[in-house]
Formats: C-alpha cells, structure tokens, sequence
C-alpha cells in the first residue's frame, strides 16, 4: 500500500544540484557552529533551512544527550523539516557532532526560491517527506505520551497527532521508558503524561495545546484578510487549498479536528485512481496537504468557525471558536459530514473508552487478540472491518438493512463475505453498552432476539450528519442539512449557494456523489469561479 514519502534510505543522500547550492549560497548566509552546539531545538520556529558545507550535525535524545539515531548529515546535505514549508516549529534537536559549516537560508526566502526552482524544490520536499515518514514510522518523535492506554486526555492527543502526522513516542503507565521520561522531567513517576522534547511539559494535555507547541495551531493577526477562506481540511478542502495556492491566491484553510476529514479515518481506499494498491485516507490528503503548502497555502487547526457574517464593504469575516476573526473575499465550505450519534445510552461515557469513530493503527493497537463490533454498511465500514480484522480476534459488522449492494462497492462486499475473521450480522443494531470505566461489552438485538457480546472496542460509522451549523442562516440548506447549489440555489456555478462569495464542495454539498475522488474533484475546479469572484472585481474585503 502506498505511504507518505519515499523511502529515506534511498532520498537522503539524494544531493542538490550545484546550480542549486549556488542559489542556496546566494540567499542565506554562512555560519559556523563548534562541535555540540544546538543548531535546531525542540519547539522552536522551523524559520531557516540550513545547507551542510563541512562538519556533520546529529540528531540529539533529549533525555539523555545521546545521538538519537545512526545515520547524520554531511556535507552537501540539508537540515530540515516539513514543518519548514507551514512555519512550524522543529520537533527533533539537532546538535553539531565536530565542528561545522552551514549556509541558513530565512524561511521565507528559501519558500520563494523553492517557488522558483521547482527541481531543487522537488528535491527538498520529497526529503522532507521522507524524513517524516521515518520519524512516525520508528517512533522517534519528540511528542512523549504516558499513560495512553489508561487516560482518555492522553488518548485524544495520540488520536490528534495520529492524525496530523505528529511524530510521537508512546509508553505504557509504569514502564521503565515511563519512569524514565518522568525523571527527566521532574514529574511524577504513575502519573500520565505529554511532553515535547524534554522540557515542554504540557499541563493540560488537549489536542489545542499539543497543536500549539509543534505550530499547527497559529496565531493570526487580528481580522487578517485571505482571499478565500476554506473551512475544513477532507479532500474537497485540501484540493481547494492545492489550487487555490497554485493560482496565487492567498488562501487559509481550517479544521475543527485534523488534515483528511472523514476520508483520513479510512485506512485502505483502493479505488482511487493512481493507487493500485491502495492508500490510507490519511496518507492521501497529508500529500495534498504538503502540496498546497508548497503553493502559500496556510493550515491552522484545530480552529472551529463559530459564525460567519458578511460585510457590509463586501467579503466575509469568520469568528472562531477562541474569538479571533479573519476577513475572506470568498469562502469555501468544505466541512463534510460526521457520523451520527447512536441513540444509546451511556455512548457518550464510553467515546474514547471503547467506542470510536475511526479505525486506524491508533485504535487498532487497543483491539489485539480481541472480538470488536463495526457499525454501519457503507464503504467505511467495511474499510474499517477488513483492517480492524488484522488486529482483532474476530469483527462482527452489524447492518441495519437486509443487504450491503446498495451501500458498498461490491469490491468491499466480496471481500468481507469471504473473510472468515469477519461476521457480517444483517437487521442487527446494538441496543444497550456495558462497563465500568471502559467498554466491556454490548448488547446485540436482531430477530432472533437479544444477546451479550463482550467487547472492548465499538466502532460507529453509520449515517451522513453535514456540519453547517456555523453557517447561521447565511445560505440555503435542504431538509437533511446539507447545502444547496447550482440550480437548486439558483447559481451558475454548481457549486455556488445562495449567497454570493460562499460556496460549497464535497459531501458537505446537497446532491453530491459522497466519494473521494468526486470531492477532490469538486474542491479543484470551484476555484476557477472563487479566482473570479475575488480577483475580477465583483467583490472586496480579500487579500490584495
């Protein structure tokens, strides 16, 4: 299955051209650090790139001042992150390992040479690429979590770097990694906790305060004007993003929760054109993410537009959830759907603590050797019981309906019907949850009656709810919620509302076909119609 970047072994020691270290040379400035000093550190700004001319620069264990990883950079090569091209901030130390030689180029002019160079840009974001695949893929992220497997805080901060492709490093309450992160940082031993790095010890462990410190969650000035405003951050947002950037228009896209939407909780989509064998959700929309950055496009989250209102001198201006207030000439309404809340009681009790709403490596780590329950009979349903079945001892997918040929490719279908780690229950639903702290077991009710399955792991995908609650009133919803355009709103544009300068993509969109590739689709071509709206003079109130 395809993953994020290529394989570092074989991109690391790809080298920059000499027309491209000349150019390098041109813009940055030539500095010397001696052997052991700190060339990067653990939450500050990604604001340089930094090209090795002579010496060697490791990367540093914060909690023992060892070399972290084998491997170094050397001469020709370069240091930096993913999080250079969004502003970030780094999240491993680096430190000279003998006496070195750098060429540091500012963030910002090294942006601007990438742009006009797109070989030597193509290099260095494919490296960097590389570099944060390895770092999730060994666990070598700076982002420490203890006690995960017992502190819901703790869970929901694993979920949100999963997620947003935050590197991090989890260790069981108790163990020795444990108490030893705990004595570095001067806190208690059995207790649970986050840290970044060594020093960056977080009080209150929330996904707000983890998007803080590695940069994803930044300040903007007050009432900043963009030229669109896209809000939410699935497939049809990133693709807006992706072009919106490479038109030259200044964009921001924001999130409630994380990059990929509900997209980025499926964990194989194999039909998707270009994938023959299959991608993650996740995966997908992080290469749209990075690719959007490389064109000027900001991401912020987790940032939830409270109200939208439109100006009277023309444009919009959103308010977020912590008060602050951006100006847009134009806004794209990206928000998808959610899936429905189970009419159960106690679901709220057990949400995080057995019952979920995605199925990737972070949930699956929970179900091992374990019987789970998969709710719903659509594609990410049953993407979710053929993944969830590698782990768990056995996955019984529950269908309301009496068949899956109306709601599942027939692909999927076939596959779980063969698999025999996976039972397919139809005219069932889960009438009843049991447990103390965590989910213990669940009641099963079909025709033949009713039954007790223990259980540790729920897993809910059932039914399409559109967030446009934050729209207050401004466009024109169908019955169901969802938005209404084109025609149906009167506009010449299929994906205009109701409401001049806002306009919606995706599934979040009354009448959309609700699949990846038609939302990518749809985000990529609505921005012909925003480039006219706010750079042909029709409206006001954007970025210049």
């Amino acid at each position: 299955m395809e993953t994020i970047g290529r394989d570092l072994r074989e991109m690391q020691r790809i080298p920059l051209a000499p027309a491209h270290v000349d150019a390098i040379r041109a813009a940055g400035t030539r500095r010397r650090y001696p052997a052991g000093a700190l060339l990067a550190e653990v939450g500050a700004p990604a604001d340089r790139f930094v090209y090795v001319e002579e010496g060697e620069v490791e990367v540093v264990n914060p909690f023992t001042g060892e070399r972290l990883v084998p491997s170094t950079l050397g001469p020709t090569q370069f240091m930096g992150e993913i999080s250079l091209l969004s502003g970030g901030t780094w999240t491993m130390p680096m430190r000279a390992a003998a006496d070195t030689t750098v060429v540091e180029v500012p963030r910002d002019a090294m942006l601007r040479l990438m742009a006009e160079v797109p070989e030597m840009s193509d290099i260095i974001i494919t490296v960097l690429a590389a570099r944060r695949r390895r770092q999730i893929e060994s666990g070598d992220g700076m982002l420490v979590l203890v006690g995960e497997e017992t502190d819901r805080g703790v869970r929901r901060v694993a979920e949100f770097a999963a997620r947003n492709r935050i590197p991090y490093r989890s260790h069981p309450l108790g163990s020795a990694e444990a108490r030893t992160v705990a004595t570095s940082c001067g806190t208690h031993a059995d207790a649970p906790l986050v840290v970044f790095g060594r020093d960056l010890v977080v009080a209150d462990p929330t996904p707000e305060a983890v998007a803080r410190l590695v940069g994803l969650d930044q300040d903007l000035p007050e009432e900043d004007a963009f030229d669109v405003l896209i809000v939410g951050a699935g497939p049809a947002g990133v693709a807006a993003g992706v072009y919106a950037g490479a038109e030259g228009l200044r964009a921001l896209v924001v999130d409630d929760t994380a990059i990929g939407g509900q997209a980025g909780t499926s964990s194989r989509i194999e039909n998707y054109m270009g994938f023959p064998t299959g991608i993650s959700g996740a995966d997908l929309v992080w290469r749209g993410e990075v690719q959007a950055m490389k064109f000027g496009t900001r991401f912020v989250m987790p940032r939830r537009v409270a109200a939208l209102e439109e100006l009277d001198t023309g444009g919009f201006c959103a308010t977020f959830a912590n008060g602050q207030r951006v100006r847009a000439g134009a806004v794209i309404v990206a928000t998808g759907v959610q899936y429905r809340r189970l009419p159960i009681e106690r679901l709220a009790e057990f949400e995080g603590a057995g019952i979920y709403y995605a199925a990737t490596e972070n949930e699956a780590r929970f179900c091992r050797d374990t019987e789970v329950v998969v709710i719903g009979g659509g594609n990410s349903a049953g993407q979710a019981a053929m993944f969830l079945s590698r782990a768990a001892r056995h996955v019984r997918l529950l269908v309301r309906g009496d068949t899956l040929a109306t709601s599942m490719s027939s692909y999927l279908s076939s596959r779980l019907e063969a698999d025999e780690a996976i039972t397919i229950e139809y005219g069932a639903h889960v009438a009843a949850l049991h447990g103390d702290d965590a989910l213990a077991g669940v009641t099963i009710r079909s025709a033949a009656g009713e039954r007790h399955l223990p259980t540790c792991a729920m897993f809910v995908m059932v039914g399409a709810a559109p967030n446009t609650g934050w729209l207050s009133g401004l466009v024109a919803l169908d019955d169901k919620g969802f938005v209404l355009t084109g025609q149906e709103a009167g506009a010449a544009s299929p994906f205009a509302t109701t409401r001049p300068g806002i306009y919606a993509v995706g599934d979040v969109r009354a009448g959309s076909v609700k699949r990846v590739a038609s939302s990518v689709g749809e985000g990529s071509v609505v921005i012909s119609a925003v480039w006219n709206d706010v750079r042909g003079g029709d409206r006001h109130g954007g970025a210049r």
